[in-house]
C-alpha cells in the first residue's frame, strides 16, 4: 500500500482496493488487450475473405488468440517500450495504436506472412473505438450492474419487512401526510430497477464503426473493389458483440456513449437522493446506525456514529455525474472528420465508473448499517395528530360540506393541536353519527392508506 500513499488520484490511492476491479476494463494494460483483441479478429476475418491471398489455418488462429486471451503484464510493458523508446527493428512509434500493431508482428506464427495484413486499410480509430466499446460494455455488465442488482435488492428487502411500519412524511420539510418506511424504501427500489434497465440497455447498445480514414472505406476498396466491405464491417463488428454503425467521419460519432453516460448519471441521481433522505432520516432519529468495532465517529466527540457511508457515496456519484456529463457532450462533437482532443478525454472514462463504483459500494455499506428506530417514528406521529386534518376534510367534503378545508384549517394552521381537537370536530350535531365515529378512529398511525398494498408495484 505505500504507492498508494503517493497516487496522484484518490480512486488509485485512498480507494485504489474499491476500484481494483474496473482494472481489468479501465487501464492502460486492459486497453492495449482490447486493441490487440481487434487487431487479431480483424486479422482472422481478412483471412476469411476469398478476395485476400491470407491464409490462415486453425493453429495460426488458436495462436493469435491466445496472444490476447493470455495477455500478461510483460506484453502490456513490451507494448509501452515500443511505443516510447523501440525495441528491436522498430524506433519509438509515439503512437500507442501503432505499438500493438508491431507487437502483434512479433508474435506471429513461425514463418508467417501476415505481416503486410496487420491492421490492413484500418485508421486507430477503427482499432479505438471498437476497444473502448468492448471495455465499457464489459465493465457496466460484469461490475457495475452487478453492484446496482445487490442494491436494489437490499432496497426491496428492506420495503417488504419494513412495509407496515408507520412514519411521518415530510413535504417541504414539513410534516405531512404518514407513509411506511417500507413504502419509502419501495420508491427508491422502484426507481433504481427503472434506472438500471435504461443502463442495461444502453450498454447492450453500443456500436461500433470500422469505415477506414474517412468513413469511406476508401483504402478497402482501392485495394479489392469486388469485396461488399461495408457488409464485411457488419458482420466484424456484430460478431464482437457490438452494434453496427454505418454512417460516420473517421470518427464514430458516440452518441451511444452519450446515452450509457446520461444512463449512469440517470442510476446516480437516483443513488444520491437515496443518499440525501437516509442522511435526513438518521439525523431526525428515525434510523439508527449499527457501530464498527474500533471505528472513530469524530476527533473531538466521541459520542458520535456519523452516516458517512451516505455522505462519501453522496460525494462520490456527484462526481461522477460531473465527469459523465463532460464525457457526453465532449465526445459526441469533433471537428470536421477527425480531431485528437477527444482521444485524452476518452482516457478518464475509467474515473467517472471509478467514482461511481465507490459511490455504488458505500450506499450498500450504509444500507447494510442503518436500523429503523420505531419508537421514535411513532412518537413523532402521535406529536403531530394535525396530519390528519386531510383526512377529516376530506370526509367532510364527502359528506357535502362546503367548508370541509377552511374548517380544518382554522383549527390547524398555525396552532398547536390535539388529537382531541381534531376529533371534536365528529362532535357536530349536523354530522351523521356513523361519520363522527369514523372521524375518531382516525389516528396518525393508522392514517398511511394502502401504503403497505403498494410495495407489490416495486416490480
Amino acid at each position: 500500500m505505500a504507492d498508494a500513499l503517493y497516487a496522484v488520484s484518490p480512486i488509485d490511492g485512498r480507494y485504489g482496493n474499491r476500484t481494483a476491479a474496473l482494472s481489468p476494463y479501465a487501464s492502460e494494460a486492459a486497453l492495449m488487450r482490447a486493441r490487440l483483441r481487434v487487431e487479431v479478429e480483424y486479422l482472422i476475418a481478412l483471412a476469411e475473405l476469398d478476395a485476400t491471398a491470407l491464409e490462415l489455418d486453425l493453429d495460426e488462429r488458436n495462436h493469435l488468440r491466445k496472444q490476447y486471451n493470455s495477455f500478461a503484464e510483460e506484453d502490456a510493458e513490451l507494448i509501452k517500450k515500443i511505443e516510447v523508446e523501440g525495441h528491436g527493428p522498430y524506433e519509438a512509434t509515439n503512437h500507442d495504436v501503432k505499438a500493438v500493431e508491431y507487437f502483434l508482428r512479433y508474435h506471429l506464427p513461425e514463418g508467417s506472412d501476415a505481416s503486410p495484413w496487420i491492421h490492413f486499410g484500418l485508421t486507430s480509430e477503427d482499432v479505438n473505438n471498437l476497444a473502448h466499446r468492448l471495455l465499457l460494455a464489459d465493465a457496466v455488465e460484469d461490475v457495475l450492474l452487478p453492484e446496482l442488482f445487490d442494491r436494489r435488492t437490499t432496497l426491496a428487502g428492506m420495503a417488504r419487512e419494513h412495509r407496515d411500519l408507520p412514519m411521518l412524511a415530510r413535504t417541504h420539510g414539513q410534516p405531512a401526510t404518514p407513509t411506511t418506511f417500507g413504502k419509502e424504501m419501495a420508491v427508491y427500489a422502484a426507481r433504481l430497477g427503472r434506472a438500471t434497465g435504461r443502463l442495461e440497455a444502453a450498454g447492450g447498445d453500443l456500436r461500433g464503426k470500422l469505415g477506414g480514414a474517412s468513413g469511406t472505406y476508401g483504402a478497402h476498396v482501392a485495394a479489392y473493389p469486388e469485396v461488399d466491405w461495408p457488409a464485411f464491417a457488419r458482420e466484424f463488428v456484430t460478431d464482437l458483440g457490438l452494434e453496427f454503425e454505418p454512417l460516420t467521419t473517421q470518427v464514430n460519432p458516440c452518441d451511444d456513449l452519450a446515452v450509457l453516460f446520461d444512463a449512469l448519471r440517470g442510476v446516480n441521481d437516483v443513488l444520491i437522493d437515496l443518499d440525501r433522505d437516509v442522511w435526513l432520516y438518521v439525523s431526525d432519529r428515525y434510523l439508527g446506525q449499527a457501530t464498527t468495532e474500533g471505528e472513530t465517529g469524530s476527533s473531538t466527540m466521541p459520542h458520535k456514529v456519523n452516516p458517512i457511508d451516505f455522505e462519501n457515496s453522496e460525494g462520490n456519484l456527484s462526481k461522477a455525474n460531473s465527469d459523465l456529463t463532460f464525457l457526453a457532450d465532449y465526445v459526441t462533437t469533433s471537428r470536421l472528420q477527425r480531431d485528437l482532443s477527444d482521444s485524452t478525454v476518452k482516457r478518464n472514462i475509467g474515473t467517472a465508473l471509478a467514482h461511481c463504483l465507490i459511490g455504488y459500494e458505500k450506499t450498500g455499506a450504509g444500507l447494510e448499517k442503518v436500523v429503523p428506530n420505531e419508537a421514535v417514528m411513532r412518537e413523532e406521529l402521535r406529536g403531530h395528530p394535525e396530519v390528519i386534518g386531510e383526512a377529516i376534510q376530506t370526509i367532510l367534503r364527502r359528506e357535502g360540506y362546503d367548508d370541509a378545508y377552511e374548517r380544518v384549517k382554522a383549527l390547524t394552521r398555525g396552532e398547536t393541536v390535539t388529537i382531541e381537537d381534531l376529533r371534536a370536530i365528529a362532535d357536530d350535531p349536523d354530522l351523521d353519527s356513523d361519520v363522527g365515529r369514523e372521524i375518531r378512529a382516525l389516528s396518525p398511525e393508522t392514517y398511511v392508506g394502502v401504503a403497505s398494498d403498494l410495495i407489490g408495484d416495486m416490480g
